[in-house]
């Protein structure tokens, strides 16, 4: 790499990390923990790159976007944030970032993003996009989670969003794909424009078609649950998109079934599968994405309260038992299920008892481990990696995906080998059929905590 990168993070490790990188790359590099001076660099003309952080000691790195695309508009910015959510994406890409990634990144991968910044240095800018009173509204959208499919997700929504192309959203009931769509169309050129949301019931008679489209009225068009519409009605949507008049709306639909897989079954015209899939977007299960549970749960207990009740968290029992729970109506089931215990809850911390009575109420539904005695685990591996890839759409995962997948499936491996063993890690080591010193030295470079109390050998 051939050029002068500026930094800016607050966190001196990663500062100094990429400074070590880049500059072993062949870059030179200034690294700031203050927007100021990233302002004041990019002010004297430096650079032919940035990298910055979004939460800084002295500002919002998004903030900076704009001021620094009006003074240098071929100055390429890759945003990296440890904020993830999906308005963090989709703000970078309205504010015109290079590219963005949620922390913690993968260095080899932002290595060669900032190579591909480099090598653009001097090209055309994008125009920038514009803004409405309507964005204070949407950045309640709650579409968070810090998992690698949840942050894929948000990269997938930002860059189709101010695309024509139809998008085609599937994932199970209650994981929040309706949200998606109008996530795509709230970020969009046609944001000002109405976004309908239609069944089936809506294009029962010959005239349906004319009265959704006047209706829409070039906006965006969310056709709910299409692998639930009947062939006939499906050929009136395909000749609704062939022919959408003066006005053409972008078209989204949702599904909870493969529509691939319908279409082979005979269920969904072939014609409309093609006609709807410009773009895929595959919404994961919560049981998928268990990690980002806290996460949630943080988000609806302090949407419920409205900021006047108790400040309330799950203790480590309850998040126990929520992480081994499998979640059958997914995210909205975990939202209902953290309303009631606001509600209900009197103590800063909800116990483990309290979590074991709201899922009492629940539908009856195996843990995630009971339904995964059932499938091979390498099926459920295939199954995880299938949903991976499609996340990234026509794009491909960053590189080191080996690398990445090893160390995921390796790391539970250990801990759950060391707990059975009761953290003896001479028997561990034999139960792994591994070398002692070996498993010494995955546990240091994993960061496998070892639980208190236990014998260390």
């Amino acid at each position: 790499m051939d050029g002068t990168v500026l930094v800016a993070d607050d966190d001196r490790t990663i500062r100094t990390v990429l400074t070590q990188a880049l500059t072993r790359a062949g870059c030179k590099v200034h690294a700031t923990s203050s927007l100021t001076t990233l302002m004041r660099w990019v002010g004297e003309g430096r650079g032919d790159a940035v990298i910055t952080d979004v939460a800084m000691p002295d500002g919002n790195g998004l903030e900076m976007l704009p001021k620094i695309s009006q003074d240098r508009p071929d100055l390429p910015v890759i945003v990296i944030s440890a904020q993830n959510t999906i308005m963090t994406a989709i703000k970078a890409a309205e504010a015109d970032a290079f590219d963005y990634l949620p922390k913690p990144f993968d260095l080899p991968d932002l290595m060669k993003r900032t190579a591909r910044a480099l090598d653009r240095k001097g090209a055309a800018p994008r125009p920038q996009p514009t803004t409405d009173a309507g964005q204070a509204e949407r950045d309640d959208l709650p579409l968070v989670g810090r998992t690698p499919v949840m942050q894929a997700l948000y990269r997938l929504v930002a860059r189709v969003m101010n695309t024509d192309l139809p998008v085609l959203i599937w994932g199970e009931s209650g994981t929040g794909k309706s949200l998606i769509g109008k996530a795509i169309h709230d970020f969009s050129d046609r944001r000002t424009l109405p976004f309908v949301t239609i069944t089936s019931v809506d294009l029962q008679d010959l005239e349906g078609p004319a009265r959704v489209l006047a209706r829409v009225r070039g906006g965006t068009l969310l056709i709910d649950e299409i692998g639930d519409i009947s062939l006939e009605l499906q050929a009136r949507i395909a000749r609704m998109m062939d022919a959408p008049g003066e006005y053409s709306p972008r078209f989204l639909a949702t599904s909870q079934s493969d529509l691939a897989e319908a279409m082979k079954k005979g269920s969904l015209r072939r014609d409309l599968y093609y006609r709807l899939s410009g773009a895929t977007v595959h919404v994961p299960a919560l049981r998928d994405r268990v990690e980002d549970i806290d996460l949630l749960s943080a988000h609806f207990l302090e949407r419920t309260e409205g900021g006047s009740g108790l400040p309330r968290s799950l203790s480590d029992g309850a998040r126990k038992v929520f992480t081994n729970y499998s979640w059958p109506g997914n995210v909205r089931q975990l939202e209902h299920a953290m309303r009631q215990l606001a509600l209900t809850s009197r103590a800063p911390q909800i116990s483990q008892t309290e979590a074991e009575q709201v899922l009492g109420a629940q539908p009856a539904t195996e843990p995630v481990h009971a339904q995964a005695n059932t499938e091979r685990l390498g099926a459920s591996v295939e199954r995880h990696l299938r949903r991976y890839f499609d996340q990234h759409g026509a794009m491909l995962p960053p590189p080191g995906l080996y690398a990445r997948i090893l160390r995921e499936i390796e790391a539970p491996l250990i801990e759950i080998a060391l707990a059975a063993t009761s953290g003896n890690q001479a028997k561990c080591a034999d139960l792994l059929g591994i070398n002692r010193n070996t498993l010494r030295k995955k546990i240091t470079d994993l960061d496998i905590e070892v639980t208190r109390g236990r014998k260390m050998m």
